[in-house]
């Protein structure tokens, strides 16, 4: 069986279950390929085919998988825990239970062969806990449970283990591991130190600011997001802030074109970004002015795309999204990795076939 974790709505999932019904496969649950109700999995291994039986009500329907086909796949998100969903695990008499609850099936997860963890909701308690300091605790019960469930389930984890996700996605961790793969690199500074910004701003004639880790935050209650950032003198001035926050500081690298480059397993996909039309996007691709940026199939060298593969495996990840520049001598300069990085525009602009690969791999892909 197959579990998907993630919130509803997201477009890369569907692609990914597109990807997976060609393969195939069937959701079970309450958006399910099936008009039924689901009410337990369970599945039967031996050393030639996977029997999924399903109960339906006072009915039962079993395919018999080979190569995948018929492969159970279940789509549920963490935020329905503790709220709408049920887990349990349970140690007697040597043996262990755990168990998931959705409201309309239990799920055996230690028959779950694979699981992809796509930036789902945080857990979230029922609405009748309406006091915000009890929510919280809730939400933190919740949290750790879950990890400590997650790191019990026999199966293949993309894009790996929670703890090797948090660990991959640490900046500092993973530049340091790319600086001895070989990877070009800018210089690097992190810091909440003022005396380095002005120091790293007087060495690299055109130096940038990003935050140390890319998530969203609030000003007067409205959502806001760090871009990239040309530091000017202006900035110098005000460099005592610095102290509160730490941020990364890196010298203005010229581009040809920018590199979102994709690895799934083995395989790497490269998409090029060319935002120089942009006045919004040309620091900070982010922006997603598309109808100024291109975006197209990008050739890797094969030692880049070698380098790529084994970064992401030694972090500990059976995924990853790189980010690149191609300097207009044609240097291919790392920035940074992301260990649960967007893929869906990839896929949209340029036509190359993540979702299958996704697929694919959630089938049959490496030993756990």
């Amino acid at each position: 069986m197959i579990l998907i974790i993630s919130r509803r709505g997201d477009g890369a999932v569907e692609r990914v279950m597109t990807a997976l019904r060609r393969r195939g496969a069937r959701l079970v649950g309450p958006d399910g390929d099936t008009s039924d109700t689901t009410t337990t999995t369970t599945t039967a291994h031996d050393d030639t085919n996977t029997t999924a039986t399903v109960a339906h009500g006072d009915t039962a329907a079993t395919a018999t998988t080979a190569d995948g086909a018929g492969t159970p796949v279940l789509w549920w998100d963490t935020g329905d825990f503790p709220g709408r969903s049920r887990i349990t695990a349970s140690f007697s008499g040597g043996e262990r239970r755990l168990l998931l609850d959705t409201g309309t099936e239990t799920i055996d997860l230690s028959r779950v062969t694979a699981v992809w963890r796509s930036r789902p909701s945080a857990p979230s308690a029922a609405g009748t806990v309406t006091e915000p300091s009890h929510r919280a605790h809730v939400d933190q019960q919740a949290e750790f449970m879950l990890d400590g469930v997650w790191s019990l389930l026999p199966a293949r984890w993309l894009p790996g283990r929670r703890a090797d996700e948090r660990r991959a996605h640490n900046k500092i961790f993973h530049m340091a591991r790319a600086i001895e793969l070989g990877f070009s690199v800018p210089d690097t500074v992190y810091t909440n130190d003022p005396a380095e910004l002005a120091g790293a701003y007087e060495s690299a004639g055109r130096l940038v600011a990003k935050q140390i880790t890319a998530e969203p935050f609030q000003v007067d209650g409205a959502e806001h997001r760090a871009f990239t950032t040309v530091v000017t003198r202006r900035h110098l001035a005000s460099r005592h802030r610095v102290q509160h926050e730490p941020v990364i500081l890196q010298p203005y690298v010229p581009k040809a074109v920018e590199l979102r480059v994709i690895v799934v397993g083995e395989r790497v996909f490269a998409a090029e970004i060319d935002a120089s039309a942009s006045r919004t996007a040309r620091d900070d691709w982010r922006h997603y002015d598309n109808d100024r940026v291109r975006y197209g199939v990008h050739e890797l060298p094969a030692e880049v795309a070698s380098r790529c593969a084994r970064l992401v495996a030694d972090v500990g990840l059976t995924y990853a999204a790189l980010d690149f520049i191609v300097t207009p001598g044609g240097e291919y300069v790392f920035l940074e990795l992301n260990s649960n990085g967007a893929w869906g525009f990839v896929e949209l602009w340029t036509g190359l076939p993540v979702s299958d690969a996704i697929a694919g791999w959630l089938m049959n892909g490496g030993t756990p």
